[in-house]
């Protein structure tokens, strides 16, 4: 598998619980909301642990990859972005979005999550533009196709799909509530 785009490692290596954990809290304090941590530990525990930890903190676990003898997991810092309200003004379903992707329309499914998360499990042919890259990439998009933004709850989406609309995109579509509840298809990048 590539390597996954992250913002920190943090090496918790041939440490026994609850040491990763604790090393963990640490080092997801200093990072910025949406930023990922890849903790890379030995303890064959340290997977149950870190998911467990992470669904109680609210932060999001992503997934772990196992290499040899070292696992790797995957968390994304939390910003209590579940709160905001959504403004973009035209909402599909992700129902919605999969009718028509069955039904093979000429349409865009946009990512904007953090590339981490899109490795893990994406819509199949989905395009990956991280939220924070959108502006200095709107390039990549074409201005008549239908896009269909997608993030994790529909929060971020919801953001990229103002930005877009902002820069003469007319048939943006947010999709709530995103891949936190996708039940079609997937794929995982090399998987």
């Amino acid at each position: 598998m590539e390597s996954i785009k992250t913002d920190l490692v943090l090496d918790a290596k041939g440490l026994a619980c609850p040491m990763p954990i604790v090393k963990t809290k640490k080092a997801i304090t200093g990072l910025e909301p949406g930023q990922v941590l890849e903790v890379q530990a030995t303890d064959k525990g340290s997977k149950a642990d870190i998911k467990a930890w992470a669904e109680s903190t609210g932060h999001q676990y992503l997934g772990t990859i196992e290499e040899d003898t070292v696992l790797k997991h995957y968390l994304r810092k939390s910003s209590g972005e579940e709160k905001t309200e959504r403004k973009h003004p035209n909402v599909t379903s992700n129902d919605e979005l999969q009718k028509k992707l069955e039904t093979n329309e000429n349409i865009v499914v946009l990512d904007v999550r953090e590339s981490a998360e899109y490795a893990f499990n994406h819509i199949p042919n989905a395009i990956s533009i991280p939220m924070g890259e959108i502006e200095n990439r709107l390039n990549e998009l074409n201005k008549d196709t239908e896009i269909y933004v997608v993030c994790r709850t529909g929060n971020r989406s919801d953001f990229a799909a103002q930005k877009l609309a902002e820069n003469g995109f007319a048939k943006v579509f947010n999709v709530v509530p995103g891949m936190s509840d996708w039940s079609g298809k997937t794929e995982t990048i090399n998987g």
